[in-house]
């Protein structure tokens, strides 16, 4: 008797719950038709990639390769997002060979090579901004780690 029950009970929340599942499917917008104020604006994108500027300065410097790639391709992501925002290959103009020749870097695992390739990545950085009408956005080397609660030596 306290099987079946316990089977009964375990069914009919198994259909509730896959019936909410559709029912929230039915009602979810793609990407592509989100309401503007749900879509992140150039401010908030450039404010992330700010983050991963200093990651990626902090990975560096640590050598910790792997997160200074995983950076890096986040990076690009969004250039890729603020290409899509204000149209043309302007973003792509200004950093993608910075950003190239940071992968290099980073690829062949060179601490001697990564200042001057970050560096250059935020010179190009800082041209497009002053390009774009905003020099008074202006990127440099972090002077400290924002971020104490994550780890940025490689690990053993």
């Amino acid at each position: 008797m306290k099987l079946s029950l316990a089977a009964s009970i375990a069914a009919v929340l198994c259909a509730a719950g896959a019936a909410r599942a559709q029912d929230m499917s039915q009602h979810a917008m793609p990407a592509q038709t989100m309401p503007d104020a749900m879509v992140p604006g150039l401010g908030e994108i450039m404010s992330v990639q700010q983050m991963r500027h200093i990651k990626l300065w902090f990975a560096g410097r640590a050598g910790n390769w792997p997160l200074a790639d995983y950076e890096v391709d986040e990076l690009k992501e969004g250039f890729e997002d603020v290409s899509k925002l204000i149209g043309g290959d302007t973003v792509d103009k200004a950093v993608g060979a910075e950003i190239k020749a940071l992968e290099k870097v980073i690829d062949d695992k060179d601490r001697s090579a990564f200042p001057a390739a970050f560096d250059k990545l935020s010179a190009a950085c800082n041209a497009c901004h002053k390009m774009l009408e905003h020099g008074f956005i202006k990127i440099q080397r972090p002077a400290s780690l924002p971020y104490s609660d994550q780890a940025f030596e490689p690990q053993r």
